[in-house]
């Protein structure tokens, strides 16, 4: 037995790592590798933020595979490439991955996964990142549910998911294996340094996971109903931990379902709704070909967007728009790299419905710089909000930022948080009632089409 590689993609931990766990138990040496590939065709490269939490997240994972006997292998390329070439120089006869789910990355998989076998090496992948494969959860016909309360009730009808997998005690290390070093990806924001606001908000890594976890179950379970108001503390702040696979939703449902105090219990399953709706969204992407910039209603294809200026989409990216709570959720975006989801669908309303302008731009600012953006979730929420994805709001709910201010920060202790009381505010850029009625005339002209 020559060895195995282990090829690490959104999985970042040891612990409940089916790839990592079977390389493992299957005995000889283990070559842990996280390829960064911006080459292969098709892959999106990542944002700015996301790449500054990479590196965190990957300094983290080597020191902790360190202290199981190993160390973490570091390569750049063309997936393909890379892998043909580290079983190679290893001699490893097997690679284990965990699944990924969009059509681009399952063809790249699949052709790495044949030309292993074609040359006598074994490959294997496993689920370790979803709680349901996407195609395990049908409608009665056979195609993909496109509204969430039915997918979710369909989830809850499926087998319990399987028990998260225990992290190995020791890594056999292999013999010599040259790596990359994480300052040669320059992955970190250097001119000017940006990240402080985000060094303060986070600790990436499988252990940063489970302290946020651990905390979240602590002192805001039981809260989780005031979810909807970003002054509160009620929230996981776990997405970019199950973004980077710091932790598993095996994990995290597991963990809900353990021994919690009686207001736990109560909150539990509503917040097990939220990570049925990741799943949801990964279902979409599953299914639709390229979901951040393909309407998935194909009848927005003749949606008539307007050309915004440069001057006023600044003014929304950085949060100078004169309404309160927009410009709040995007200078928190700024600091953290992450904003509430309530101010979230705000501020991506104000962007499509008030100022008509295309989702996709919303999308690729939000993936360049939020911690937690992926593939799926990025952008089949800004669908959601523009009304062309599944189970879509309708076109015509517009959340009025203002209103939403009311309800869900009276007291103003998020605005306070992020826009300073003293500070000049603008003018707001544009009249609420006036631009409502412009996105209703839109979409109308999109239905006549």
């Amino acid at each position: 037995m020559s060895g195995s590689v282990v090829w690490l993609r959104d999985d970042l931990r040891i612990a409940d790592n089916p790839a990592l766990r079977s390389a493992v138990d299957r005995g000889g040496p283990v070559t842990v590798v996280y390829v960064l590939d911006e080459q292969s065709e098709g892959i999106r490269p990542h944002g700015a933020a996301a790449r500054w939490w990479l590196h965190q997240s990957l300094a983290a994972l080597d020191t902790d595979l360190r202290a199981h006997g190993t160390a973490l292998v570091l390569r750049r390329g063309a997936a393909a490439d890379v892998i043909a070439d580290l079983v190679a120089e290893s001699g490893a006869d097997a690679v284990f991955w965990n699944r990924r789910y969009g059509r681009v990355e399952r063809e790249i998989d699949a052709g790495i996964k044949a030309g292993l076998v074609a040359g006598g090496v074994e490959a294997h992948s496993s689920a370790g990142t979803l709680l349901w494969e996407p195609w395990t959860i049908l409608t009665g016909k056979g195609e993909p549910f496109k509204v969430f309360t039915p997918f979710w009730r369909a989830a809850q009808a499926m087998p319990e998911p399987r028990h998260p997998w225990p992290e190995p005690e020791t890594i056999a290390p292999p013999a010599d294996v040259a790596s990359d070093t994480l300052e040669d990806w320059a992955l970190l924001p250097t001119a000017p340094d940006w990240a402080g606001g985000m060094r303060d908000a986070w600790t990436p890594g499988e252990h940063g996971a489970w302290d946020r976890m651990e905390r979240f179950i602590d002192e805001a379970l039981a809260d989780y109903d005031q979810r909807d108001e970003p002054a509160q503390a009620a929230t996981s702040s776990l997405s970019p931990h199950l973004r980077w696979g710091e932790i598993s939703p095996y994990q995290v449902w597991h963990r809900l379902h353990e021994t919690l105090e009686p207001d736990q219990r109560r909150a539990a399953p509503a917040f097990l709704r939220q990570l049925a709706w990741r799943e949801f969204n990964w279902n979409e992407y599953f299914h639709c070909d390229d979901i951040a910039r393909t309407n998935v209603r194909r009848e927005f294809d003749a949606f008539p967007w307007r050309e915004a200026s440069d001057a006023e989409l600044d003014r929304w990216r950085h949060g100078t728009t004169g309404f309160d709570l927009v410009d709040a959720g995007m200078r928190e975006l700024w600091h953290t790299g992450a904003m509430h989801n309530r101010v979230r669908l705000a501020t991506a309303s104000f962007l499509v419905k008030n100022m008509l302008v295309d989702w996709r731009i919303g999308e690729q600012w939000f993936w360049d710089t939020l911690v937690d953006a992926d593939a799926a979730n990025n952008a089949a929420n800004w669908q959601w909000v523009a009304g062309s994805g599944f189970d879509a709001a309708p076109y015509f709910r517009v959340f009025n930022p203002d209103r939403q201010l009311e309800r869900f920060d009276p007291h103003r202790e998020y605005v306070r948080r992020w826009v300073p009381a003293d500070e000049d505010r603008p003018e707001p850029m544009l009249d609420l009632k006036t631009s409502r009625q412009r996105a209703l005339d839109a979409y109308a002209e999109m239905r006549r089409a």
